[in-house]
């Protein structure tokens, strides 16, 4: 395998960059560079010299033998001062090193797969805890990345392949006395694995948010305040205000913080009817929009009705609350009251939902835990056949140890890494 090298840490000036080499010729690379190869696993401060002998910077070197490095393989790590010149000077001397090639987006993890030190789901967890803005994500993304859904991955895998060969058992005894009724055991194995494949389905859509962002949605009629209050709760100026109705014709959205949580605010259109075409567009993407997200908030006028759709979860509130007073508590955009109030209760109704949320994080791991309790469910009833069909049934549970074996990457795994890899930076 050809030895790679880039940049590991982000583009630009920095007070410290480092650039990892990672192959069989890593260490030797490292040795044209320093002169010597530092212990293994200790930082060591050593000047890194071009061919010509002409210093390029002095850096700290970390080097990795194969099996204890992050790819797997012998790897070194300089860490040189962050400006551009050096690190070109750096990068340069490398390049003109035999069997060395700079490494493409997403090498080195790709490498840690095929060696067998990340599985698919960690390389997931390692590309969300990259990404990672909130506390929320740091936490969910480090959970998958110290490996916790690939150790249920192998329970379950473990409980399945007990299960298929005790009902196998039974098929090559069938003539015999089997000393043992294996039924309840079977039963058991099965319907404990699809427990937990029901709690991690349910949970997967919390933790699909908590990756993505959840959505609140200030929904009311025009001119009640709703961008004015969008503007309160981002802190700048992020929609236009006016006291003329219909100002708002598009979905703003503000990313925002809160409790940890990714939280996208969205600012809709007024609704009404309307005879404005470009208004009553903006009408019916509210209103879809509205209908998506986790949490609604109603900004009404105290003498108006209940509002319409409201779901588990919702705020209602009254408007212009420092002017006016209803049912309900009010806000103001305008003097801040109310907001700290209404910033509390967002934050508590989706971190109690964030409090169910699994270990699996993407459509895809949803997915492989629907097919294998599907298959499951089919094992289960052909299991209620006896003899006749326990050779299906056996079957069925196989297929289902197939479909969580993708979770981790056992099985079919080519269609999915192109995709993952393809968010990786160079470097990574």
């Amino acid at each position: 395998m050809d030895t790679i090298y880039a940049m590991s840490s982000a583009q630009g000036k920095a007070g410290v960059s480092v650039i990892r080499v990672s192959g069989p010729s890593a260490h030797a690379a490292c040795l044209a560079l320093c002169g010597d190869i530092p212990p293994m696993r200790q930082a060591s401060l050593r000047t890194l010299r071009d061919a010509n002998g002409v210093p390029l910077d002095q850096a700290l070197v970390l080097t990795f033998a194969a099996g204890s490095s992050f790819t797997g393989e012998e790897s070194v790590e300089f860490q040189v001062h962050g400006s551009s010149a050096v690190v070109s000077a750096v990068t340069a001397a490398l390049s003109e090193m035999t069997d060395l090639r700079m490494a493409e987006p997403g090498e080195f993890t790709r490498r840690a797969l095929d060696n067998g030190c990340l599985d698919v789901a960690q390389i997931e967890g390692l590309a969300d805890l990259i990404d990672a803005e909130t506390e929320a994500q740091r936490k969910q993304a480090l959970r998958v990345l110290s490996g916790d859904l690939g150790l249920r991955a192998e329970g379950w895998r473990r409980d399945l392949i007990r299960a298929a060969a005790l009902v196998e058992a039974t098929i090559d005894f069938a003539d015999e006395d089997v000393p043992v009724d294996v039924s309840p055991e079977v039963s058991a194995l099965i319907s404990g694995v699809m427990t937990d494949l029901r709690r991690e389905i349910a949970g997967t859509e919390v933790t699909e948010r908590i990756r993505t962002g959840f959505e609140v949605a200030i929904v009311g009629a025009p001119n009640v305040g709703k961008s004015t209050l969008l503007n309160a709760l981002a802190g700048r100026d992020a929609a236009i205000t006016s006291d003329i109705a219909g100002t708002t014709r598009d979905v703003i959205e503000v990313r925002m913080d809160l409790a940890g949580l990714p939280v996208t605010l969205l600012d809709t259109a007024g609704i009404r009817e309307t005879e404005d075409k470009v208004e009553a567009l903006g009408v019916e993407l509210a209103l879809r929009r509205a209908s998506a997200a986790d949490i609604r908030v109603f900004l009404i006028e105290p003498t108006d009705p209940e509002p319409v759709g409201r779901m588990d979860g919702d705020i209602v509130l009254i408007s212009k609350g420092d002017s006016q007073r209803g049912k309900y508590p009010g806000v103001s955009g305008k003097t801040g009251a109310g907001i700290d109030s209404l910033v509390a209760e967002i934050s508590s109704v989706l971190s109690q939902r964030a409090a169910n949320a699994g270990v699996a994080t993407r459509a895809r791991h949803r997915e492989a835990m629907q097919r294998g309790a599907s298959t499951l469910e089919n094992a289960q009833e052909l299991l209620k056949g006896g003899e006749a069909t326990a050779d299906i049934a056996a079957e069925e549970i196989r297929t289902a140890v197939r479909a969580l074996d993708s979770l981790v990457g056992r099985v079919d795994i080519e269609n999915i890494l192109d995709e993952i890899f393809a968010s990786f930076c160079l470097g990574k």
